[in-house]
């Protein structure tokens, strides 16, 4: 029983240590940010515009076929 638990106690501390090496090398790579989340939220009106009827345009090609 004692050995059960000694392991189990092991691969939880192993898989544990696996996660925060993943986390690091995750920020070190820049995996968690974000570049174009300002340039979506700094766009002009103009360019809103123009997307709002790219997917209009878009809805009617599908809805055609």
């Amino acid at each position: 029983m004692n050995g059960v638990l000694i392991m189990m106690i092991g691969v939880s501390l192993l898989a544990l240590f696996l996660a925060i090496i993943s986390l690091l090398w995750g920020i070190k790579n820049k995996q968690f940010d974000d570049d174009r989340k300002f340039t979506i939220l700094n766009d002009s009106e103009d360019a809103l515009k123009d997307a709002i009827i790219l997917e209009k345009r878009k809805k009617e090609l599908l809805n055609k076929k």
